[in-house]
């Protein structure tokens, strides 16, 4: 196998393609990375046997052939080669990889070893554009719990029905909802919970005016874009009913600035970041939120805010951090915070532009 590339082009495939490669199997072929290089097509392939990528580009292909390069070796020595046409060709049990007057030599594995990659027929398939779907994923992400012991609560639920799209997350004390209205009905309904981290891999892509395909088989989830194929396990169970969570009403209602809010929020916490809640009393008469915080031994701290305040004043309690990382999703000017009692949830919103709701449990005041 011989073939010329351009140090970039190779760059931005590996970028993409070094995110199936295996960094705890036992079994060596699952940490190399699979090339290929026929019809003047280099096609690169990567599994950990959960998630299998591949991506395809054109190339100059002088001999064709097939071999596996250390997938973190191979990826390392490619971003730091500069700037020029990369040449790689095979040898006795190796290849040499070299780029102006850099040259390497590395060792190989038997491409025969290497899984082949999954042949799935979809059961269900969405088409989206992505400049929608990435930025959705990047709201209700970050929600997603890290806790391996309820899976479905790492993923996110994406359905699709006709024109609209829906995703939510959530890690029992936060829930996300992103809502969008696609230009173009769907043929058939698309519901599936995909691993929050795989789709914010999938969303860091390059951003492109195209379409990214989500394909539903009974047990792995195929997602297309531009010349990449990703297919990954499907999570089992069923997501929480997150429905009767949403209040259908509130006793109060106050309008912010989240970049205001997120600000004094980050103060207030530095009395202690670990445990104690942010207080949040709101006034109606001042038109005002205060923000507060008080830690034994440590000290207190407070700020006020101007808001726009409707119906009750009310004294409500938030995990700090989940506030921040809520309202970091927000990219309007204005944010509404609807509370119905103390002990129950608040509802972050906007009200114009993206459609976006972020729910959090309350901390008890003590």
């Amino acid at each position: 196998m011989k073939f010329s590339i351009n140090k970039s082009e190779l760059q931005n495939a590996l970028t993409v393609v070094h995110k199936g490669v295996s960094t705890r199997s036992t079994l060596p072929i699952l940490s190399g990375i699979l090339l290929q290089a026929h019809d003047d097509t280099l096609t690169m392939q990567a599994t950990d046997l959960e998630l299998s990528v591949q991506y395809s580009v054109s190339t100059l292909i002088e001999e064709e052939g097939e071999t596996v390069v250390p997938g973190k070796l191979f990826f390392d020595i490619v971003k730091n080669l500069p700037e020029a046409a990369v040449s790689l060709e095979t040898a006795e049990q190796g290849v040499t990889v070299s780029c102006d007057s850099t040259l390497f030599s590395l060792k190989t594995l038997d491409p025969q070893d290497f899984p082949s990659f999954p042949s799935i027929e979809p059961q269900q398939t969405a088409r989206i554009p992505f400049s929608v779907f990435a930025p959705m994923v990047k709201k209700v992400a970050r929600v997603v719990s890290r806790d391996e012991s309820r899976a479905i609560l790492t993923g996110v639920l994406i359905k699709v029905e006709d024109t609209h799209l829906r995703m939510v997350a959530t890690d029992s004390y936060c829930l996300a909802i992103a809502d969008a209205d696609l230009e173009e009905p769907q043929d058939e309904v698309f519901e599936a919970v995909i691993s929050g981290s795989f789709l914010q891999d999938i969303a860091s892509l390059p951003k492109a005016d195209e379409l990214i395909s989500l394909g539903l088989s009974e047990n792995q989830i195929v997602i297309k874009y531009q010349n990449t194929v990703f297919i990954n396990r499907r999570l089992e169970g069923n997501f929480p009913n997150y429905q009767q969570l949403l209040p259908e009403s509130h006793t109060t209602r106050l309008s912010i600035d989240p970049r205001l809010l997120i600000a004094a929020a980050r103060r207030i916490a530095l009395i202690d970041t670990k445990s104690t809640p942010v207080k949040f009393d709101i006034n109606k008469d001042s038109q005002t939120l205060q923000l507060s915080n008080t830690a034994q031994d440590i000290g207190s701290a407070q700020e006020t805010l101007p808001a726009v305040i409707e119906g009750e004043d009310m004294m409500i309690a938030f995990n700090h951090s989940y506030v921040i990382e809520g309202l970091n999703s927000i990219d309007d000017d204005t944010v509404l915070l609807e509370i119905q009692s103390p002990s129950k949830p608040g509802v972050f919103k906007t009200d114009k532009g993206e459609k976006f709701l972020y729910l959090i449990m309350p901390v008890k005041i003590s």
